[in-house]
């Protein structure tokens, strides 16, 4: 085979795997749309070794059936720890805006990754005898947020994630929070 040949023919193939690549990622009309979700689950605190429980409430539109974007509420909870010193309570919110890519492992069964950033409010609040009392602080910043789940597909409508997603330095650097949760998808 001449050389003329062979790159015509390595130019075919590739052509050929971009189109194929191509009408792939364009999916089903059912891989694609708006969807409401909530989770529930457990957020570690990690600079206090503390959990509670905590809830998220979200929207996306799936792309395809590989691509989405969410954005999305969530409450990490409240902690609180006590030592021979005095009290403080930490809580958290976020508002958090995400990129999904969902690889379908097996019939309606897919992993996915999530990447994005996330906007927190937290408070914290003290009781300190020894440094003269109560006081209070509020924190707000933005920061990266990442995760990793898996999901099954009941219907064309109804799905259920299992997913662990962390909040780099929650609280302006004070703490990341990990959050473990479940969750229930409903398609439009």
């Amino acid at each position: 085979m001449s050389l003329k040949k062979a790159t015509m023919a390595a130019l075919l193939a590739a052509s050929g795997l971009v189109v194929s690549s191509a009408s792939m990622a364009q999916g089903k009309p059912a891989d694609t749309g708006f969807y409401i979700g909530g989770h529930f689950g457990q957020s570690d605190i990690k600079e206090l070794d503390e959990t509670d429980t905590s809830f998220k409430i979200l929207g996306g539109y799936q792309f395809n059936r590989n691509i989405a974007a969410e954005i999305g509420y969530i409450d990490f909870g409240s902690v609180s720890i006590s030592g021979p010193g005095g009290t403080a309570t930490f809580k958290s919110k976020a508002f958090e805006l995400v990129g999904v890519a969902s690889l379908p492992v097996a019939n309606n069964f897919s992993i996915y990754g999530k990447f994005g950033f996330y906007r927190a409010d937290s408070d914290v609040n003290f009781n300190i005898p020894a440094l003269g009392g109560t006081g209070a602080a509020s924190e707000s910043n933005t920061d990266v947020t990442y995760g990793v789940g898996v999901r099954y597909d009941f219907s064309r409508n109804l799905g259920v994630r299992g997913e662990w997603q962390r909040y780099g330095d929650v609280g302006d650097g004070a703490t990341d929070v990990d959050v473990l949760s479940v969750g229930v998808i409903w398609k439009f």
